[in-house]
């Protein structure tokens, strides 16, 4: 039996799906009983979790499992000081030492052992607290998300996209969602002992200029990449509604100017085989 957080999102869906289709077992973790229902109908169990600070609730959701896949339920506007991540870091831990399932694969980040402020501090928080817990933990740091392209579908279609990747043929470390819950998935199935770092990448890397000519193949017209100037940032993050944009600032400058990077020292590395170009046409592909 494996325990899936955020199985209601993309990753989490397809963690818990390939476990399913391999035969095993799955308990679905999930806000409430409607969220539940898609997956108790695919004969999972279901625990309900309304918050992700309860860890009396965590820990009855964790208990008697193989495996526990942990997700840090997103935050894009996080206070400087993590407050909510804090929380969710302590209950997850303390639910974690309680029901001591026989492993714990949490989906941490590119860039977590960064020291500079950054959005993805969060991990920071995460990472050594179940490290702590003494039960086997993978710490699986994915790259940037192929998928934060859907962002930028309807300016695709109109044949620009505006980009906070710079400079435009600046490379990054990019992955796919589907590559991170097959290997959420992979992981949940071995065996080891303490703590080891899982850095996941896509088969190459990517830049902004990439994202435009996979989106210009896709809708079979040309897309130009343009460079959002950086002066601008703040503003047009506030006018999105954004209380605390510098954490998303710095984290863009982090991938922009080379520290929000793997770690590669002491960590495992890891390939998906998803490209950027097959994640850009099922964008368009889904209107």
């Amino acid at each position: 039996m494996f325990a899936i957080t955020g199985i209601t999102g993309k990753v989490g869906a397809i963690a818990a799906s390939m476990l399913l289709d391999a035969g095993r077992q799955v308990r679905a973790v999930v806000r409430n009983e409607e969220k539940g229902a898609p997956w108790r109908a695919r004969g999972c169990e279901i625990a309900v979790v309304p918050e992700a600070d309860d860890s009396a609730a965590l820990a009855r959701a964790f208990a008697g499992t193989d495996g526990v896949f942990l997700m840090n339920p997103p935050n894009y506007d996080s206070a400087p000081t993590f407050p909510d991540t804090r929380r969710r870091a302590e209950a997850s831990a303390k639910a974690i030492a309680d029901a001591k399932p026989g492993r714990v694969v949490l989906l941490s980040t590119v860039g977590a052992q960064a020291t500079e402020f950054n959005l993805l501090n969060w991990a920071r928080y995460y990472e050594p607290a179940l490290a702590a817990t003494g039960v086997p933990v993978a710490l699986l740091r994915a790259a940037w998300f192929m998928e934060n392209a859907a962002w930028d579908v309807a300016g695709a279609r109109r044949g620009r996209i505006d980009s906070y990747l710079q400079p435009l043929d600046h490379a990054i470390q990019m992955v796919s969602v589907r590559d991170i819950g097959r290997t959420a998935a992979d992981l949940l199935r071995e065996d080891w002992t303490g703590v080891r770092t899982v850095e996941l990448s896509g088969p190459r890397m990517y830049s902004a200029k990439d994202e435009a000519a996979g989106f210009a193949a896709a809708l079979g017209h040309p897309v130009e990449a343009v460079a959002v100037p950086r002066e601008n940032w703040e503003s047009i993050f506030r006018a999105q509604g954004m209380q605390n944009p510098q954490g998303r600032i710095r984290m863009l400058d982090g991938f922009n100017e080379g520290w929000i990077d793997f770690e590669r020292q002491g960590a495992e590395q890891r390939s998906g085989t998803v490209t950027f170009e097959t994640v850009l046409g099922d964008l368009i592909a889904k209107g």
